[in-house]
Order: structure tokens, then C-alpha cells, then sequence
């Protein structure tokens, strides 16, 4: 791969196993990034906003790769995108964390893209460059026929299509379907703190019943390192949950007293519940939507047999939600 694709550079010795992380700059992938590159890998990760992420070229043997085409004008530039395959040669390990929450349309062809449609390419790719192991990012609820969501849906048919082909092409495929995913810097507690610092008072919920089992970013994590190298896992799809459900009201309220701006919560009935999807679809960042809505139908939850992990909401969200009150004092 030509190293003018590069932002910045790599001090990985050679010799290291080599993982390519798609959505390694996200949420999770850059919790990911960082514990494969604690445990000795040489990590790429391919970005189409590399500038915003200079940051992880200098953590140790990770590369953080520009996938976008140089402009036209810019006549200073030679390079050229790497294909899929030139960037997979050689790769030991490939991680597929990529995902939306929403779509710009209310059609489901933009989850169909993003969650369908790339997975096929890039496995391919895989299969194409001979990478033996495929970790995948799926969701709790997930489910190609009975989903209740575009969301659900498209993610449990990629979930399918990933494990019939690692079958087909000799791929070992594990696939992990967590709930709602907690940590410094997620979308979920920290938009609800978000929401509730700019509601005068009274904070009013769809779906204030829905249930979840919040599991913790660094178990997830530990999960997915863990399986690399266990053939037990291969072939296998796993649910993630943390060790207690809550409701979506007990959750809004916890995140919003937790951050300093403690709201009274009340939940919306039905029709009401679909107003506020119409319309929070249309304000910037779409913090809640039609589809949103129709995930919520059904639990976030494990089951009762199902294995959980052990760390707590209480004991790792108030380190990162105690100080909103302070930066939104100072914004």
C-alpha cells in the first residue's frame, strides 16, 4: 500500500499481526484500536475524515489511512485511493464496526447501504486478499425477518450473510450483538444529558418503558479481543448486556440528574410518541426518529440465561456525566 495514503506514521516493528478496523475512528472502534495496539498489533484504519482523527496516527503502530480521492485541483497530489484488496493484503485480522442509527430518508435503503450493501463489499474484499478472521459488529434485536425497525432488520440480514459466507469462502466469523453501549464519549448517556440540559424542567420521553441492558465499552471490547483467537468462538454470534435492565425513563432521568441538570421525566403516549419522532427527525443530529420509535417496541434486553458482564452503569457513568454541569456552565 502506497505510505502517501498514511496520516502520519507507524512505529509498529515488523513481525506484528495486522488488523484493518472499518469504523475504528467511532465510538467503540477507537476504544478497539487502542487495546489491539496495547496488545502488540499493527492496526489500520482506513478513514474518510482522517484529518479529524490526527490523533490516533501517533498512538503506537497504528495507521490511520485517508480513503478519500485527492480533489482535482489539488495538482500537489499523486496519490491515489487504495482498493479494498491493496488495502487488505497481508491483513491478519479484519474488524467491522460501521453503522448508522438513522438514515437521511425514512425509506430503509440508507441502512440497506451502510449495513448491507458495504458488509458484502468488504468481505469479498477479504475473501479476495485472504484474510482468515472477521469480527463483526451486529445488535441485540437484530433480526433479517421480524424486525421491528429498518435499523433491526438490515442488521440482523448483514449478521446472516456474514456467517453463510465465512462458512462458503473458509473465513472464521464471530459476530457480537450488544444493547445499548455505554462509556466516555457515547451517543446514548451523553445525548440524553444533552437533551436534558436544554429542557426547561420537564423532560418528556417516547417510549419511557422500553427496557435495556447497557453494557460497558471496555467489556465490549475485551469481548471482541478475546475471541480473536478462540476457536470456540468461530462461527458464533453472542449477545452483549450489562448485568442489570433498566426502563428508557429511569435511564433519561439518571443521565440527566447525573450531568446536574435533573429533569422531571414523563412519558408521552402513543400518538404522541410518533409527534416527537416526525418531528426530532428533522433537527440537527436526529436524536430520535420513525425508526428509533419502531426499535423500541421491543426490549434491549438479554435473557435470563444469557451471560452478562459485570461492570456496572453506576460505577463508570458518573465520570464522565458529572462534568456537563460544569462545561455547559462555561458554553
Amino acid at each position: 500500500m502506497d505510505d502517501t495514503h498514511a496520516v502520519g506514521g507507524t512505529n509498529a516493528p515488523e513481525g506484528l499481526r495486522r488488523a484493518v478496523v472499518l469504523g475504528g475512528t467511532g465510538f467503540v472502534g477507537r476504544y478497539l484500536v487502542r487495546e489491539l495496539s496495547n496488545w502488540g498489533w499493527e492496526v489500520v484504519v482506513p478513514s474518510r475524515h482522517a484529518d479529524r482523527h490526527r490523533d490516533m496516527a501517533l498512538w503506537p503502530s497504528v495507521l490511520l489511512v485517508d480513503m478519500n480521492r485527492p480533489a482535482r485541483s489539488d495538482f500537489a497530489t499523486h496519490r491515489e485511493t487504495p482498493e479494498l484488496t491493496e488495502l487488505l493484503d497481508g491483513t491478519d485480522l479484519l474488524v467491522n464496526l460501521v453503522g448508522i442509527l438513522n438514515e437521511r430518508r425514512h425509506d430503509g435503503k440508507g441502512f440497506e447501504r451502510v449495513h448491507i450493501q458495504l458488509t458484502k463489499t468488504v468481505l469479498r474484499a477479504a475473501a479476495e486478499a485472504g484474510v482468515p478472521r472477521y469480527l463483526h459488529m451486529s445488535a441485540l434485536g437484530a433480526d433479517e425477518e421480524s424486525g421491528a425497525s429498518y435499523y433491526q432488520r438490515t442488521k440482523g440480514k448483514a449478521e446472516n450473510w456474514v456467517q453463510r459466507f465465512g462458512r462458503k469462502h473458509e473465513i472464521a466469523v464471530t459476530s457480537f450483538r450488544p444493547s445499548v453501549i455505554f462509556g466516555a464519549g457515547d451517543s446514548f448517556l451523553n445525548r440524553f444529558a444533552d437533551l436534558a440540559r436544554r429542557m426547561p424542567g420537564v423532560f418528556p420521553l417516547a417510549c419511557a418503558g422500553a427496557r435495556f441492558s447497557p453494557v460497558y465499552v471496555g467489556d465490549v471490547v475485551r469481548r471482541f479481543v478475546e475471541a480473536i483467537d478462540d476457536p470456540a468462538t468461530f462461527g458464533q454470534s453472542y449477545d452483549l448486556c450489562g448485568p442489570h435492565d433498566y426502563s428508557l425513563g429511569e435511564l433519561v432521568s439518571y443521565a440527566a440528574a447525573t450531568s446536574g441538570h435533573r429533569r422531571w421525566v414523563i412519558g408521552l403516549p402513543g400518538w404522541l410518541s410518533r409527534l416527537q419522532a416526525r418531528v426530532m427527525e428533522w433537527l440537527p443530529g436526529k436524536p430520535f426518529s420513525r425508526d428509533n420509535l419502531a426499535s423500541l417496541q421491543r426490549p434491549n434486553t438479554c435473557s435470563p440465561e444469557s451471560r452478562r458482564e459485570s461492570t456496572r452503569l453506576e460505577d463508570i457513568a458518573p465520570s464522565y456525566l458529572a462534568g456537563q454541569e460544569h462545561r455547559s456552565a462555561k458554553s
